[in-house]
């Protein structure tokens, strides 16, 4: 047996393995939530999947994907963007080799 519901936004599913087993509240689905935002405070829960066999409850949390900056090293500086060096310094970017990934791995496989 399934139910699907969105709480405070988060799209849940509740499964449980047999016919008999005790629903959920919805104190204790919000419980469930609040525990995904202790547990990973700094993500978005997207949708929340709890698993009911009798006492046991398996929890399945969907996480928004982070959007993260790239950083490299470049010219010797950890950088994220270009946009601050100055000209030397972009000039300095540009004319170094750049080294291809596909190059190390045909060098690996002879």
């Amino acid at each position: 047996m399934e139910n699907m519901m969105t709480v405070d936004g988060v799209k849940v599913q509740v499964n449980y393995a047999h016919k008999d087993d005790a629903p959920l509240t919805d104190p204790e689905v919000q419980a469930y939530i609040k525990r995904a935002y202790d547990k990973y405070p700094h993500g978005k829960l997207e949708s929340l999947v709890l698993d009911v066999d009798g006492e046991d409850v398996g929890i399945h949390y969907g996480l928004a994907p982070v959007k993260f900056d790239r950083i490299r090293r470049i010219t010797g500086y950890l950088v994220g963007t270009l946009d601050r060096f100055n000209d030397a310094k972009r000039a300095e970017e540009h004319d170094r080799v750049k080294h291809d990934v596909s190059r190390i791995e045909e060098v690996e496989e002879r």
